[in-house]
């Protein structure tokens, strides 16, 4: 009886501690959809209102207008890859350049948007070129990625599609078993009147056999 209840006690204990592990797992998992769908959320509120702030004239709208482009960028070349990385394993260097290339678009936007608002508009104005030769230079880097991407994916389906092109070709031409030889047409000329044993052809009824004697010999 001891014996059983000590089994009965590790099981309960076992089972316990799975239960615990689970639903620490369960809420680690629904924090962090959480934390996602909040940070979702606030980048929808933020791209919104930098879509409605590059109107703006002056300073603000021309860092309204890099901080939407910069983002963009970065955005499309993600969804590029994401979808490329499902049927190319190739491109998973390519989505850590990207990743590291992110950092610095990030650290750029955080930039341009506190000095968004930065009382001193001269300041922020003599800033500019360099804020948009820098956001110049990732997007270019994020676009060749993503060209590079598309390329890619258009050329290997081209090459999937030629493949399959010779393969249907080849099951095409065995379809058509019945169809005499494209090399050995058919000819139209009349036969020959010694091949169907004509009067005039030797060894039948009406000339004569080889190796018998004419009447006259």
């Amino acid at each position: 009886m001891e014996t059983a209840g000590i089994i009965a006690l590790l099981f309960f204990l076992i089972f316990a501690t799975l239960a615990t592990v689970a639903t620490v797992r369960t809420v680690r998992a629904v924090k962090r959809h959480v934390s996602r769908g909040t940070a979702q959320a606030r980048r929808v509120v933020e791209d919104s209102r930098i879509k409605a702030r590059r109107f703006t004239p002056g300073t603000p709208g021309e860092l309204a207008r890099l901080r939407l482009g910069l983002r963009t960028s970065l955005d499309s070349t993600y969804r590029a890859l994401e979808a490329g990385r499902a049927g190319d394993a190739s491109l998973s260097e390519a989505a850590q350049l990207l990743g590291r290339l992110d950092a610095h678009a990030r650290e750029l936007d955080s930039e341009m948007r506190l000095l968004d608002g930065e009382p001193d508009r001269a300041r922020v104005a003599a800033r500019l070129p360099e804020l948009t030769e820098r956001t110049r230079r990732i997007t270019h880097s994020a676009d060749s990625l993503r060209w590079a991407a598309q390329d890619r994916a258009r050329h290997l389906a081209d090459d999937d599609l030629a493949a399959l092109r010779r393969d249907i070709a080849v099951e095409a031409g065995a379809l058509r078993h019945w169809e005499p030889p494209q090399d050995a047409p058919a000819s139209d000329d009349p036969p020959r009147p010694d091949a169907l044993g004509g009067p005039d052809a030797k060894g039948t009824r009406w000339g004569r056999r080889p190796g018998l004697a004419s009447p006259g010999d």
